[in-house]
């Protein structure tokens, strides 16, 4: 179920995304991936739809862990939803004031991995919290590279990123940064579960994307690297958990 709520919220962030930026116009001048609303693929009123039942599924499943792990889970959800919605919805959307990645590593990381050990033993572990971290920092990865993609964008419609904020210079070095430490925190908890040092394997998947960032490539060319970036996140955390059950 914990697994249901995450992904759930995923969907709807991305979903919600959508719809804010379509409507809002920023994806006008879009180069990465084709998006739903402003392609004139699917309508606003229907990709809002979409988030909202998303949404809805993750609240549902939300709803079902409160009641077996405790009903104050309940104002974890919420927040959690409000934080997907007001990304780039509502009247001051954070992800246009350059808080997006501070958002993306606190729920998509800790809450994330945190909540989800609470919800299994009912209680939190110093274990849990610095496993999150590696795992927010490779959600916050994804999103610094599409945001580097789209400095050029953003900066004309307005959006001020936090890539958009510091220049693609300093992007570049965040993205180099948020990729590599996971794999120290890997190392350093091999102190007490030594079997965590079985994430070092994804290595070999850090190095393109590092260097394609590093030495300059731009635009549609960043796709390629958002992939890299998604399948990195995949293959790290796989390993991570592997390793920490062993």
């Amino acid at each position: 179920m914990a697994l249901v709520v995450a992904l759930a919220l995923q969907v709807g962030t991305n979903y919600a995304n959508d719809y804010s930026d379509g409507v809002r116009g920023t994806d006008d001048v879009r180069v990465g991936p084709l998006r739903l609303v402003a392609s004139g693929l699917a309508s606003p009123a229907s990709v809002r739809r979409a988030a909202a039942a998303a949404f809805g599924v993750a609240a549902v499943g939300g709803l079902a862990l409160a009641a077996a792990a405790g009903w104050w889970l309940i104002a974890v959800g919420a927040a959690c939803i409000a934080a997907g919605w007001f990304y780039t919805g509502g009247p001051r959307p954070y992800g246009y004031s350059g808080l997006g990645e501070a958002f993306v590593f606190v729920f998509f990381g800790l809450v994330a991995t945190v909540g989800t050990t609470y919800v299994q033993l009912g209680r939190v572990t110093g274990l849990a919290v610095v496993a999150a971290v590696p795992v927010g920092l490779l959600a916050v990865a994804l999103l610094v590279v599409n945001n580097l993609r789209d400095i050029p964008g953003d900066t004309a419609s307005g959006k001020r990123t936090l890539a958009v904020r510091i220049g693609a210079p300093a992007t570049r070095r965040l993205y180099a940064g948020v990729v590599l430490v996971p794999f120290a925190l890997a190392g350093a908890l091999a102190v007490s579960r030594v079997w965590s040092l079985l994430a070092l394997v994804a290595v070999p998947l850090a190095v393109i994307p590092i260097r394609r960032v590093l030495s300059g490539e731009a635009g549609k060319g960043l796709i390629a690297v958002l992939v890299a970036t998604a399948r990195l996140q995949l293959v790290f955390g796989a390993l991570l958990a592997a390793g920490l059950a062993i």
